[in-house]
Protein backbone atom coordinates (compact mmCIF):
# COMPACT_ATOMS: atom_id res chain seq x y z
CA UNK A 1 0.00 0.00 0.00
CA UNK A 2 0.91 3.58 -0.88
CA UNK A 3 -0.01 6.17 1.93
CA UNK A 4 -0.09 9.16 1.48
CA UNK A 5 -0.85 12.38 3.99
CA UNK A 6 -2.64 15.33 2.90
CA UNK A 7 -4.38 18.45 4.01
CA UNK A 8 -7.85 19.14 2.16
CA UNK A 9 -9.34 22.87 1.03
CA UNK A 10 -9.88 23.58 5.40
CA UNK A 11 -6.73 22.51 6.22
CA UNK A 12 -7.73 19.26 7.69
CA UNK A 13 -5.05 16.52 7.56
CA UNK A 14 -5.96 12.79 6.27
CA UNK A 15 -4.44 9.86 5.39
CA UNK A 16 -5.03 8.57 1.74
CA UNK A 17 -3.80 5.54 -0.68
CA UNK A 18 -2.60 5.76 -3.81
CA UNK A 19 -3.54 3.19 -6.28
CA UNK A 20 -2.00 1.73 -9.14
CA UNK A 21 -4.52 3.00 -12.00
CA UNK A 22 -3.62 7.01 -10.43
CA UNK A 23 -6.31 7.67 -8.03
CA UNK A 24 -6.29 8.64 -4.63
CA UNK A 25 -8.66 7.50 -2.06
CA UNK A 26 -9.34 8.61 2.05
CA UNK A 27 -7.66 6.32 4.48
CA UNK A 28 -9.62 6.21 7.67
CA UNK A 29 -7.87 5.29 11.34
CA UNK A 30 -3.99 5.32 12.48
CA UNK A 31 -1.16 4.82 10.48
CA UNK A 32 0.27 2.52 13.72
CA UNK A 33 -3.31 0.90 13.98
CA UNK A 34 -5.64 -0.20 12.15
CA UNK A 35 -6.75 1.38 8.66
CA UNK A 36 -9.67 1.18 6.19
CA UNK A 37 -10.21 2.32 3.15
CA UNK A 38 -13.05 4.30 2.71
CA UNK A 39 -13.59 4.38 -1.24
CA UNK A 40 -14.09 8.16 -0.92
CA UNK A 41 -12.01 10.42 -3.50
CA UNK A 42 -9.23 12.18 -1.67
CA UNK A 43 -9.69 15.96 -2.00
CA UNK A 44 -6.14 16.84 -2.26
CA UNK A 45 -5.45 20.61 -1.28
CA UNK A 46 -1.76 19.92 -0.53
CA UNK A 47 0.18 17.29 0.11
CA UNK A 48 2.33 16.59 3.17
CA UNK A 49 5.11 14.51 4.58
CA UNK A 50 3.88 10.93 4.86
CA UNK A 51 4.28 11.55 8.91
CA UNK A 52 5.72 13.78 11.73
CA UNK A 53 8.66 12.21 12.47
CA UNK A 54 9.00 10.89 16.59
CA UNK A 55 13.00 10.83 16.25
CA UNK A 56 15.20 11.40 13.20
CA UNK A 57 18.11 9.00 12.83
CA UNK A 58 20.80 8.68 10.63
CA UNK A 59 23.87 7.23 9.00
CA UNK A 60 26.22 8.16 7.73
CA UNK A 61 29.00 6.75 5.23
CA UNK A 62 27.18 3.56 4.75
CA UNK A 63 27.68 3.06 0.70
CA UNK A 64 31.21 1.72 0.26
CA UNK A 65 31.85 4.06 -2.65
CA UNK A 66 30.45 6.73 -1.26
CA UNK A 67 32.80 6.14 1.63
CA UNK A 68 35.71 5.43 -1.37
CA UNK A 69 34.83 8.96 -2.70
CA UNK A 70 35.39 10.92 0.83
CA UNK A 71 38.73 9.21 1.16
CA UNK A 72 37.24 7.64 4.24
CA UNK A 73 38.07 4.40 6.11
CA UNK A 74 34.98 1.40 5.90
CA UNK A 75 33.69 2.04 9.67
CA UNK A 76 33.74 -0.66 11.58
CA UNK A 77 30.41 0.37 13.38
CA UNK A 78 27.70 2.39 11.85
CA UNK A 79 28.44 5.92 12.26
CA UNK A 80 24.99 7.90 14.00
CA UNK A 81 23.54 11.08 13.83
CA UNK A 82 20.78 12.72 14.67
CA UNK A 83 18.11 15.35 12.87
CA UNK A 84 15.84 17.06 14.65
CA UNK A 85 12.44 16.20 13.45
CA UNK A 86 11.61 20.32 12.68
CA UNK A 87 13.77 20.13 9.58
CA UNK A 88 10.89 17.50 8.42
CA UNK A 89 9.96 19.18 4.75
CA UNK A 90 6.93 18.52 2.56
CA UNK A 91 7.29 16.99 -1.18
CA UNK A 92 6.82 20.47 -3.11
CA UNK A 93 7.94 22.82 -0.21
CA UNK A 94 11.50 24.45 -0.86
CA UNK A 95 14.65 23.51 0.79
CA UNK A 96 15.93 26.87 2.09
CA UNK A 97 19.59 27.58 2.17
CA UNK A 98 20.54 29.01 5.44
CA UNK A 99 21.69 32.94 5.21
CA UNK A 100 21.36 33.69 8.90
CA UNK A 101 24.49 31.10 9.96
CA UNK A 102 25.42 31.01 6.13
CA UNK A 103 26.16 28.32 4.43
CA UNK A 104 27.68 28.49 0.60
CA UNK A 105 28.15 24.76 0.60
CA UNK A 106 24.66 23.16 0.80
CA UNK A 107 24.47 19.75 -0.61
CA UNK A 108 22.10 16.98 -1.52
CA UNK A 109 21.65 13.07 -0.58
CA UNK A 110 19.43 10.39 -1.51
CA UNK A 111 18.50 8.38 1.10
CA UNK A 112 16.37 5.31 1.94
CA UNK A 113 14.26 6.08 4.79
CA UNK A 114 12.89 3.12 7.00
CA UNK A 115 9.63 4.01 8.93
CA UNK A 116 9.32 1.84 12.55
CA UNK A 117 5.96 0.97 13.17
CA UNK A 118 5.73 -0.81 16.89
CA UNK A 119 8.14 -0.16 19.60
CA UNK A 120 11.69 -1.67 18.70
CA UNK A 121 14.14 -2.72 21.39
CA UNK A 122 16.95 -5.18 21.41
CA UNK A 123 15.49 -6.72 18.48
CA UNK A 124 17.25 -9.28 16.80
CA UNK A 125 18.82 -8.63 12.75
CA UNK A 126 16.79 -12.10 11.64
CA UNK A 127 13.57 -10.32 13.22
CA UNK A 128 14.20 -6.61 12.24
CA UNK A 129 12.10 -6.31 9.39
CA UNK A 130 8.69 -7.15 11.34
CA UNK A 131 9.53 -3.78 12.67
CA UNK A 132 9.21 -1.78 9.86
CA UNK A 133 5.96 -0.24 8.82
CA UNK A 134 6.94 1.21 5.74
CA UNK A 135 9.43 3.14 3.76
CA UNK A 136 10.17 6.71 1.95
CA UNK A 137 12.35 8.86 0.10
CA UNK A 138 14.37 11.49 1.64
CA UNK A 139 16.70 13.76 0.99
CA UNK A 140 19.58 14.24 3.94
CA UNK A 141 20.44 18.28 3.44
CA UNK A 142 23.83 18.82 4.46
CA UNK A 143 25.86 22.07 5.01
CA UNK A 144 29.14 20.84 3.99
CA UNK A 145 30.79 23.85 6.09
CA UNK A 146 29.04 23.57 9.12
CA UNK A 147 28.99 20.14 9.18
CA UNK A 148 32.87 19.73 9.02
CA UNK A 149 34.62 23.17 9.60
CA UNK A 150 32.18 25.08 11.66
CA UNK A 151 30.23 22.23 14.08
CA UNK A 152 32.49 21.90 16.81
CA UNK A 153 33.63 17.99 15.30
CA UNK A 154 29.67 17.22 15.53
CA UNK A 155 27.50 16.64 12.51
CA UNK A 156 24.43 18.29 13.66
CA UNK A 157 24.91 21.48 13.31
CA UNK A 158 25.04 20.97 9.62
CA UNK A 159 22.52 18.43 9.56
CA UNK A 160 19.23 19.95 11.46
CA UNK A 161 18.40 23.88 9.60
CA UNK A 162 15.05 24.09 9.00
CA UNK A 163 13.83 22.28 5.73
CA UNK A 164 16.95 20.11 5.51
CA UNK A 165 14.89 16.90 5.59
CA UNK A 166 12.63 16.12 2.99
CA UNK A 167 10.39 12.63 3.28
CA UNK A 168 8.30 11.46 0.81
CA UNK A 169 5.88 11.45 -1.65
CA UNK A 170 4.67 8.56 -0.06
CA UNK A 171 5.41 5.57 2.45
CA UNK A 172 4.96 2.24 1.32
CA UNK A 173 3.75 -0.49 3.33
CA UNK A 174 6.54 -3.25 3.96
CA UNK A 175 4.69 -6.30 2.64
CA UNK A 176 5.79 -4.35 -0.87
CA UNK A 177 9.31 -3.95 -0.36
CA UNK A 178 10.32 -7.47 1.03
CA UNK A 179 13.99 -6.66 0.45
CA UNK A 180 14.98 -2.91 1.05
CA UNK A 181 18.30 -3.49 -0.12
CA UNK A 182 17.72 -3.87 -3.96
CA UNK A 183 16.79 -1.10 -4.84
CA UNK A 184 17.93 1.63 -7.38
CA UNK A 185 18.48 5.03 -5.31
CA UNK A 186 19.10 8.57 -7.46
CA UNK A 187 19.30 11.89 -7.22
CA UNK A 188 18.27 14.57 -10.17
CA UNK A 189 19.38 18.22 -9.97
CA UNK A 190 18.17 20.79 -12.37
CA UNK A 191 17.30 17.60 -15.52
CA UNK A 192 20.96 16.36 -14.36
CA UNK A 193 21.41 12.96 -13.06
CA UNK A 194 24.15 13.07 -9.99
CA UNK A 195 23.66 9.98 -8.11
CA UNK A 196 22.37 6.50 -9.41
CA UNK A 197 23.42 3.58 -7.65
CA UNK A 198 21.36 0.75 -5.57
CA UNK A 199 20.74 0.56 -1.97
CA UNK A 200 22.79 -3.23 -2.26
CA UNK A 201 25.90 -1.66 -1.56
CA UNK A 202 25.24 -0.07 1.85
CA UNK A 203 28.07 -1.85 3.90
CA UNK A 204 25.10 -2.36 6.66
CA UNK A 205 22.01 -3.39 5.40
CA UNK A 206 18.68 -2.55 6.91
CA UNK A 207 17.93 -5.49 9.57
CA UNK A 208 21.93 -4.85 10.73
CA UNK A 209 20.91 -1.27 11.30
CA UNK A 210 17.47 -1.75 12.80
CA UNK A 211 19.19 -4.36 15.10
CA UNK A 212 22.46 -2.35 15.85
CA UNK A 213 20.20 1.33 16.64
CA UNK A 214 17.97 -0.47 18.68
CA UNK A 215 20.09 -2.61 21.23
CA UNK A 216 19.72 -1.28 24.45
CA UNK A 217 17.59 1.36 22.96
CA UNK A 218 13.96 1.89 22.38
CA UNK A 219 12.87 2.93 19.33
CA UNK A 220 9.50 4.54 19.25
CA UNK A 221 7.04 4.31 16.69
CA UNK A 222 7.09 6.76 13.89
CA UNK A 223 11.17 6.90 14.05
CA UNK A 224 12.75 7.35 10.76
CA UNK A 225 15.78 6.11 10.16
CA UNK A 226 17.74 7.75 7.20
CA UNK A 227 20.10 4.78 6.17
CA UNK A 228 22.92 6.62 4.40
CA UNK A 229 23.73 8.22 0.38
CA UNK A 230 25.39 7.09 -2.22
CA UNK A 231 28.50 8.18 -4.51
CA UNK A 232 28.34 11.45 -6.82
CA UNK A 233 27.39 14.01 -3.29
CA UNK A 234 28.31 16.80 -4.44
CA UNK A 235 31.19 18.00 -2.40
CA UNK A 236 33.08 15.41 -3.60
CA UNK A 237 32.71 16.49 -7.27
CA UNK A 238 35.44 18.50 -9.23
CA UNK A 239 34.82 21.00 -8.76
CA UNK A 240 32.21 20.71 -5.98
CA UNK A 241 28.45 21.36 -6.68
CA UNK A 242 26.32 22.84 -4.04
CA UNK A 243 22.11 23.78 -3.77
CA UNK A 244 21.73 26.94 -5.15
CA UNK A 245 18.69 29.44 -4.67
CA UNK A 246 16.13 28.15 -7.73
CA UNK A 247 17.84 24.78 -8.50
CA UNK A 248 15.01 21.75 -8.76
CA UNK A 249 16.35 18.50 -6.83
CA UNK A 250 14.66 15.14 -7.09
CA UNK A 251 15.10 11.88 -5.09
CA UNK A 252 13.97 9.02 -6.75
CA UNK A 253 13.71 5.40 -5.33
CA UNK A 254 12.40 2.12 -6.87
CA UNK A 255 9.15 0.62 -6.44
CA UNK A 256 8.61 4.30 -4.21
CA UNK A 257 8.42 7.30 -6.40
CA UNK A 258 10.13 10.90 -6.83
CA UNK A 259 10.87 13.41 -4.09
CA UNK A 260 10.65 16.89 -5.49
CA UNK A 261 11.74 19.71 -3.75
CA UNK A 262 12.88 23.46 -5.16
CA UNK A 263 15.63 25.48 -3.46
CA UNK A 264 15.28 28.94 -2.54
CA UNK A 265 17.90 31.32 -0.04
CA UNK A 266 16.30 32.02 3.49
CA UNK A 267 15.21 35.50 4.03
CA UNK A 268 16.60 37.51 6.60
Amino acid sequence: MKIIRYSDAQGRIHLGVQHANGTTTRLEGDLFGSRRDTGEKAEIGKLLAPLVPADIVCIGLNYRRHAEEGNQAIPEYPVVFMKTSSTCTNPGDPIVLPRKLRSDAVDYECELAVVIGKPCHNVSKADALQYVLGYMCANDVSARDWQIKKGGSQWCRGKTFATFAPLGPCLVTADEIPNPNALQIKTVLNGQTMQDWNTNDMIFDVPTLIEFLSGSTLLSPGTVILTGTPHGVGAARKPPVFLQGGDTVTIEIEKIGALTNPVIEEKV
